[in-house]
């Protein structure tokens, strides 16, 4: 469904934050990316949504494809309408100053059909937790709220394909665990969900297959519970390693075997 090959991404042209990255998404899967903060995973999806020209990012090498048709010559306006991909940013990206039923509706704005209403009240399914606010300012509602706003808002785009970037960011775990249930219940309905998380146990938990991203390459693929299994993602992601210290000599010869794998 979609493909990402050799990709290489420059900030201000001349840092390098992707590095001949290539990993593909399935249609109807769970595909989860991991890694340290700097990785590239948030230059990853900016990319693939076509906003990263607004960072001062260019493309220098590699290609995206959707459906083996290059996109990574259009903007995101034009990727969304063709492609019915929606990226959901981890600064939850929502109207403060208004209520939750309109940011759900400005959300919608460039839809043309009459079935705004009936979606509005399908996402609200989504998130009953809303349904009492949806006339209160989305600025006086919490981080969680405002999170679910923001897949809400999302989800009223009739996306195919959903970027989600970190959307467990600043929330407490029961509210974690809550947002993550209604993931996998996004993706049951038939969306198919591209998951950067740096809760890497939770995220692996729902998603089907997963990438480990470092100094924007990927150095580790697989089946998400074959990466919940792995030891060096157990140790370097999941905090759940061996119990014997292991020397800093040993802690650089992974970093640079991950490296250059």
């Amino acid at each position: 469904m979609l493909s990402i090959e050799n990709l290489r991404v420059v900030y201000h042209d001349v840092i390098s934050v992707l590095n001949g990255i290539s990993l593909e998404v399935k249609e109807g899967e769970v595909l989860v990316i991991i890694g340290a903060n700097g990785a590239g995973k948030t230059t990853l999806l900016r990319t693939v949504a076509g906003m990263i020209g607004f960072y001062d990012g260019d493309i220098i090498d590699g290609d995206i494809k959707m459906n083996d048709v290059s996109i990574k010559e259009l903007d995101s306006a034009d990727i969304m309408k063709r492609y019915n991909l929606t990226y959901v940013m981890e600064d939850r990206p929502i109207f403060n100053y208004l209520t939750i039923d309109e940011n759900l509706k400005a959300a919608a704005y460039s839809r043309w059909d009459n079935k705004i209403k009936t979606d509005m009240e399908e996402v609200l399914d989504y998130f009953p937790v809303l349904k009492p606010l949806r006339n209160k300012k989305a600025g006086y509602a919490s981080g969680g709220e405002q999170q679910m706003l923001a897949i809400g808002m999302a989800l009223m785009t009739k996306p195919k394909i959903l970027l989600l970037d970190e959307p467990s960011l600043g929330l407490a775990p029961l509210i974690t665990e809550e947002l993550f249930g209604i993931i996998r219940k996004l993706n049951k309905s038939g969306i198919t969900i591209v998951l950067v998380e740096q809760n890497a146990y939770a995220a692996l938990n729902i998603g089907n297959r997963g990438y480990v991203v470092e100094m924007g390459r990927v150095v580790l693929d697989g089946e998400a519970q074959e990466l919940l299994k792995n030891e060096d993602v157990r140790e370097f992601y999941l905090g759940a390693g061996e119990s014997k210290r292991k020397s800093y000599k040993d802690a650089k010869r992974y970093k640079r075997r991950k490296r250059w794998l």
